[in-house]
């Protein structure tokens, strides 16, 4: 390290030692101060022999506690409680030359929206950057922050924006030495990344539709004020990337409010983390807020998620709130596992922050801080049983939870195509392939919305929203989409729309295999096998794919999920549901990427001849049963010749049937309906001896 770089770390340390508020403060109440390591505590002690450690912060009230035995810490639990509320030793470990940052700072600087990756493709020294995730509640971007997001991409990433399951921005390939320049841009353009990764509040998700209807904005107002309760208050990423100078917005007085109140033992009394504290959350911790029907947001999939109930008049009441959802899971390991939300009850709407509240810190109480791969909610549920876990949450909320309202059915809404907003504007959702924007599509998208000065949102479902289009303005949009090959939905093959994938190799660390750079060639394949066993274009079926079990994607939701199970293979998940309200199951292990038509073969044959009346393929699989399924691809001999004497292969290329539905829709009728009908028109003509 050179002297400058010293003695700016020097004077940081002094300044850091003269403000009280940024003080390191201990949590006895989660730790057996013998459980250090012995090195780093050496390092720990030379780093902070100056400061003054207060007392022991503890909850006020902690009824739920069973037992006051230590028990064991993980690595990252102790990484920090010694960083100075997320500051050290990453604040150093980015002034040195090296083109990467020690362990203890890798763990840290995902609090801050970064993850530290190297070239999985590349051999010989590892080629070190960093991925960047914004945070960005509901999925909205202002006109100002995708304008920087796309120039970021290109001035200090690889070229290409990704969109996220959580409605969120990634950005690839940024280099250490321009972290801070790359995430004071983002700052100073209305954005952040602050809570994107770590153990803490990850983004919140809401319906991106950009309706003017009641429910749908009080929905998106809700995640707002949910971020911005669950927002670290420390200043830890201020203080890095933009040398202390605050860019936060006035926030509501009830989000201030409910942030403060200590009147059930919610909060850390004097700590610059009232509801954190030194050591955050056990692990990372996901909210989702909707309407009722529109599962566009994977509600299930959550820690927490909270549905808008509305009377007869689509005015807003109050809340369902389900909790312990949660992806994660270990391959053969049957202790982890995916789990979908129970419900917990209902509150009324001026309650929702106090309900939110008390659900986080019975986790941040109870949740395992032992062995990180049990430390999500799912797992404190799952072992308590939802009716000890409300009882604990209800003495921090100081209320009883009303029975959960009954809701409609849910449906998946992808919100792609053009609609009106309701206020005379219109938005068009356009679908991405697995969320990469780049390329022409990237250039595409810059032109529009910098043109026409448009705000956009980023789906669940890794698509983007145009916002707030003037009706004139529509016909030159579309004109403008299509050169840029951003198509309708309905030109778009029906297994694209629903498909989702994971970055994967080459960057992930965690990919056992392919998911973003295979899912191409494998929805591909899927039609093709839709093909081969008769199934029509238009069918569809959701498909999910990632590279390892961590199930960013969301894969266990699917109707067909596969995920990494060892180089070049996939574990077969079946069983979700087009609505994404069921849980899929494992149905193969390790099976060989080319072999996946030995499996998808039968099922898919088998769905098509046995299937009720518009049943799913996920219904299908769950009506029929694991063990019939299995049998089926036992003896599976291939597409049996008598099943397709009546046929007809009626399109055999993508161009073809698009072009027949253009003409199809003007007459209201499928693609199939009137390509039958020109057949049998034809086949009448020859019979009676007209000529053509």
């Amino acid at each position: 390290m050179s002297a400058a770089a010293a003695s700016s770390i020097g004077a940081a340390n002094t300044a850091l030692v003269k403000d009280p508020t940024l003080q390191l403060k201990s949590f006895n109440g989660l730790r057996n101060n013998t459980c250090y390591s012995s090195a780093y505590s050496l390092l720990l002690d030379r780093r902070i022999s100056s400061y003054t450690v207060p007392a022991s912060i503890r909850a006020v009230s902690t009824p739920v506690k069973e037992t006051s035995v230590e028990t064991k810490r993980s690595k990252v639990e102790i990484f920090k409680e010694q960083s100075n509320y997320i500051r050290y030793p990453l604040n150093e470990e980015l002034l040195t030359d090296a083109p990467n940052i020690n362990e203890a700072a890798t763990q840290l600087i995902k609090f801050h929206g970064s993850y530290q990756q190297y070239n999985r493709d590349e051999r010989g020294a590892r080629s070190y950057s960093f991925m960047l995730r914004t945070k960005n509640p509901c999925g909205k971007v202002s006109n100002q922050l995708y304008l920087a997001m796309d120039d970021l991409a290109d001035q200090f990433g690889i070229g290409t924006l990704r969109l996220t399951t959580r409605q969120t921005f990634q950005l690839h390939g940024v280099i250490k030495k321009d972290l801070k320049t790359v995430m004071s841009t983002i700052i100073r353009n209305m954005g952040s990344t602050l809570g994107a990764c770590g153990d803490l509040n990850r983004n919140v998700l809401a319906p991106a539709a950009p309706f003017v209807r009641k429910d749908y904005l009080f929905a998106q107002e809700t995640a707002d004020n949910i971020a911005a309760l669950l927002t670290p208050q420390s200043g830890f990423y201020y203080d890095m990337w933009v040398d202390g100078e605050q860019f936060m917005t006035a926030e509501p007085p009830e989000v201030v409010k409910a942030r403060n109140d200590n009147s059930h033992g919610t909060n850390f009394p004097d700590s610059a983390e009232p509801i954190y504290g030194t050591q955050f959350l056990p692990r990372k911790f996901k909210v989702a807020v909707t309407v009722t029907t529109d599962n566009s947001v994977d509600l299930f999939t959550n820690d927490i998620g909270v549905v808008v109930v509305s009377d007869d008049n689509g005015e807003p009441r109050g809340f369902n709130i389900y909790v312990g959802g949660g992806m994660g899971r270990t391959h053969r390991m049957e202790t982890t596992f995916p789990r979908l939300a129970d419900p917990l009850g209902y509150v009324p709407k001026e309650d929702i922050l106090y309900a939110v509240k008390a659900i986080v810190v019975t986790q941040r109480e109870n949740g395992r801080r032992d062995d990180r791969r049990y430390s999500r909610m799912k797992y404190l549920i799952d072992s308590w049983g939802i009716e000890k876990f409300r009882s604990v949450v209800e003495q921090y909320y100081g209320k009883k939870f009303e029975p959960a309202r009954e809701l409609p059915e849910w449906e998946f809404k992808s919100h792609l195509g053009w609609h009106e907003q309701g206020d005379g504007r219109l938005f068009c959702g356009l679908h991405v392939d697995s969320g990469r924007v780049k390329g022409i599509t990237k250039k595409t998208l810059r032109e529009i919305i910098e043109k026409y000065n448009l705000n956009v949102r980023i789906t669940p479902n890794q698509n983007i929203v145009l916002c707030d289009i003037r009706p004139s303005w529509k016909r030159p949009i579309t004109v403008a989409l299509a050169q840029g090959g951003l198509l309708p939905p309905t030109y778009v093959d029906p297994l694209n729309i629903t498909a989702m994938a994971c970055p994967a190799l080459p960057l992930c660390p965690l990919a056992i295999t392919e998911a973003e750079r295979g899912i191409p060639n494998l929805l591909k394949r899927v039609r093709g096998v839709f093909e081969k066993v008769g199934l029509p274009y238009n069918e569809s079926i959701v498909v999910r794919v990632t590279g390892c079990p961590n199930g960013c994607a969301r894969p266990y939701m699917a109707e067909l999920g596969l995920v990494g199970d060892g180089p070049n293979s996939y574990q077969i998940w079946l069983g979700g549901t087009p609505a994404q309200t069921s849980l899929a199951r494992t149905f193969m292990n390790k099976v060989k990427i080319q072999d996946l038509e030995k499996v998808f073969e039968p099922l898919f044959y088998s769905w098509r001849v046995k299937r009720k009346s518009k049943e799913s393929f996920g219904d299908f699989i769950n009506r029929v049963g694991f063990e019939k399924l299995e049998e089926i691809v036992g003896k599976w001999e291939g597409v049996p010749k008598s099943s397709s004497r009546y046929y007809l292969k009626l399109f055999t290329d993508k161009e073809t049937y698009e072009a027949v539905d253009a003409l199809a829709r003007v007459e209201n009728k499928s693609a199939h309906q009137l390509a039958i009908e020109v057949i049998r028109n034809f086949a009448a003509s020859q019979q009676n001896g007209k000529s053509q």
